[in-house]
């Protein structure tokens, strides 16, 4: 402890640092083409990239293409040498979207999940003054948010046994709609203000955060959901040590619910409303933390962790502990009462943990990186290597550059595939569904929406994309399959007295999309287009006449379209 104490203080008397950030999915190709120069061996910044937002202190170097560097994502418009101060324009940001039959779409901040159209904007400045930073960059979001068939809108099979529809909507604020009328909502967005001292910023930020070495999906943190408002402790680059090089954020902050109340929506059905519980009008505490590791004699190789613990507020104390219990024991065996009670079952906080590890390959131009989670720690070291598989998730991913006949020019081929399911340790003992939780109603989410991987609780994806990539230019194709929420899946056939009667068919999303990504002078250009096919859209299928086997089904499938549009435009 008095080593960390000697550290901070060394930390404090060092010379501040440019704190400028990089939002989380401000337009995907830009943080995409910083995270590909490394596996080109052009980043010299020995950054993991598995903790973001980006802070562009440590970019300087690095040339994009060539319209745009770092110093292209900022602009000077007074500066004061005396008063050690710099004021900056931000990129204006312009992003659309668009779901024809259903919401579909993830990791898109502060939009929501809604059909029809949807519009964000943002702009702002950023001020340095000495070794304080501030970046004012709120969003503005309108959904026309239209009508569509939800899931208590199903005409069979889903809500036939309400009682499992009641305990998965009582324990998760995940409303398939976000209210009845258009959206709109003016919000901080990817604002901050900070006290810089040398590697080292604290302060407050209402930014997306992403931990993990997923490009889809992340387990714990990812900007999904909204931003949300947080102090912070975290590295501005990688400190470096006899050991290694390290980065790591603490955070403390506040999530909010969606406002949607089920209970008080005559168009769900009667019976499940009569299931559904009352949840406490509150926000809910999160503590989190997050730490790299790049070991000295490995390199090109990055571990890390991460943590988070969330309690309502009115079941959280006051102690160190209550506010910081990422600092606890990993293990429930320390937690354990005289009366054989779960003292951590009985703070009535919901908790994870992930692992995970990413490893770069500069002369094959390519990437590998996986990540482990469990939403609900192990008894002890003996159940943690006996069962390593309850209460499990995981994502796992592979990259590749492949050279093209220009040196500047490359296929870039991307694979990775993510499990949220449950595995079958849920047979004999407890097993709380990824971001479900019984205690904390309102789930692992922020604003309707879940903080971790976009798929949502009980989920798989298997994701392939190639590019044509060059700088920040690409175009190529993405390929996607998701099983939607097998663990309410099993749940219903499980609970049904005739299982083929009620539900039996996976809802399963196949969607193909093109990307397509340039710029030109002074813009940076996004789009996509995205054709899905539900099959068994909401689980639904209706039996043959006269009825037939399992085989001899009607299908119900339904056909999607999601279109996106972004713009950035740079001040000159």
């Amino acid at each position: 402890m008095r080593n960390l104490y000697i550290f901070l203080i060394l930390l404090v008397f060092s010379k501040s640092s440019f704190a400028q950030t990089l939002p989380v999915g401000l337009l995907e190709n830009v943080e995409d083409a910083y995270r590909r120069q490394q596996l080109l061996g052009k980043d010299s910044s020995n950054s993991s990239y598995m903790i973001r937002p980006m802070f562009m202190s440590d970019k300087n170097n690095l040339q994009l293409d060539s319209a745009f560097s770092v110093n292209s994502f900022r602009k000077l418009l007074y500066s004061n040498p005396k008063l050690k101060t710099e004021i900056y324009a931000l990129p204006v940001v312009w992003q659309q979207q668009f779901n024809s039959h259903h919401p579909y779409g993830m990791n898109d901040g502060s939009m929501v999940q809604a059909k029809g159209y949807q519009t964000q904007i943002s702009a702002g400045i950023y001020a340095k003054i000495g070794p304080l930073s501030i970046q004012l960059r709120p969003e503005y979001v309108y959904a026309e948010n239209k009508g569509f068939q939800r899931l208590v809108d199903a005409p069979n099979g889903v809500y036939w046994n309400s009682p499992v529809t009641g305990s998965f909507i009582n324990r998760i604020d995940l409303p398939d709609r976000i209210g009845n009328t258009s959206y709109s909502k003016l919000s901080l967005g990817q604002s901050s203000v900070r006290l810089n001292f040398g590697p080292v910023s604290a302060g407050f930020s209402n930014e997306n955060l992403w931990w993990g070495p997923g490009v889809r999906n992340s387990l714990l943190m990812s900007n999904n959901a909204s931003g949300f408002r947080h102090l912070t402790l975290n590295t501005t680059r990688p400190i470096k040590t006899y050991i290694g090089s390290f980065e790591t954020q603490i955070i403390g902050g506040r999530l909010e619910q969606s406002g949607v109340n089920l209970n008080e929506d005559l168009t769900v059905p009667l019976a499940i409303r009569n299931e559904l519980v009352q949840k406490p009008y509150e926000w809910r505490y999160i503590s989190g933390m997050v730490l790299t590791y790049q070991p000295k004699w490995v390199p090109d190789l990055y571990l890390g962790f991460d943590r988070t613990f969330i309690v309502n507020r009115s079941k959280m104390g006051n102690s160190f502990g209550d506010y910081f219990p990422i600092f606890s024991k990993v293990e429930k065996v320390g937690y354990v009462t005289s009366e054989g009670i779960y003292s951590e079952d009985a703070a009535e906080r919901d908790q994870y943990i992930a692992f995970f590890t990413r490893y770069v390959l500069p002369e094959s131009k390519a990437e590998i990186y996986f990540e482990y989670g469990r939403n609900d720690h192990s008894y002890d070291l003996r159940d943690a290597l006996v069962e390593p598989e309850h209460t499990r998730a995981y994502i796992v991913g592979f990259r590749k550059l492949i050279q093209l006949t220009k040196p500047d020019e490359f296929i870039q081929l991307g694979v990775e595939f993510t499990q949220l399911q449950r595995s079958t340790t849920a047979e004999t003992r407890d097993y709380p569904t990824w971001y479900v939780h019984g205690q904390v109603l309102d789930g692992y989410t922020n604003k309707g929406q879940v903080l971790g991987a976009g798929i949502g609780p009980g989920s798989n994806m298997q994701s392939l994309n190639v590019s044509w990539v060059k700088g920040l230019k690409r175009i190529g194709f993405q390929f996607e399959r998701t099983v939607n929420n097998n663990d309410l899946f099993y749940n219903f056939a499980y609970a049904s007295a005739d299982r083929r009667q009620y539900i039996n068919r996976h809802w399963v999303d196949l969607a193909f999309g093109e990307n397509f990504s340039w710029t030109y002078k002074q813009f940076s250009l996004n789009a996509q287009l995205t054709y899905i096919r539900s099959l068994n859209y909401q689980y639904q299928w209706q039996d043959s006449t006269p009825p037939g086997d399992y085989w001899n089904w009607n299908k119900i499938d339904v056909n999607n379209l999601h279109a996106k549009v972004g713009v950035l435009y740079n001040f000159k």
